[in-house]
């Protein structure tokens, strides 16, 4: 490997994000988008913590296919334009995926430590 690092990496704790992908069921979320259906297949969930408060879904991500086969990239943002609440009109459907991700992102228990302090 032909890179060298050094230094002592600290992180800005006042917007610490996570962002988690899940791979969905074919068949199972269809978006609607200007009178369009699309079959979502991949979700990327965008949870952020500002300022020490408690994890907030922000935004999710989608990647979905229309009925012609062509990948399409569709983003709905789960926050209110104050960025206080959440926003009003965001389907169930929606709001199930941003708790499968939460839930998986809990359940996966990623534990780590690097090489050689295990």
């Amino acid at each position: 490997m032909e890179l060298s690092a050094t230094g002592e990496p600290a992180i800005v704790q006042e917007d610490t994000q996570v962002h988690v992908g899940l791979d969905l069921r074919p068949g199972t979320l269809t978006l609607t988008h200007s009178g369009k259906d699309f079959a979502a297949y991949h979700a990327l969930v965008e949870f952020a913590s500002a300022h020490a408060k408690p994890w907030t879904a922000q935004k999710v991500k989608f990647s979905a296919k229309g009925s012609d086969g062509k990948s399409v990239a569709l983003t709905v943002d789960l926050l209110n334009d104050t960025w206080e609440g959440p926003r009003t009109g965001v389907p169930a459907a929606i709001w199930k995926v941003v708790a499968l991700a939460a839930t998986s992102a809990g359940d996966v228990g990623i534990t780590y430590a690097p090489p050689g302090r295990a």
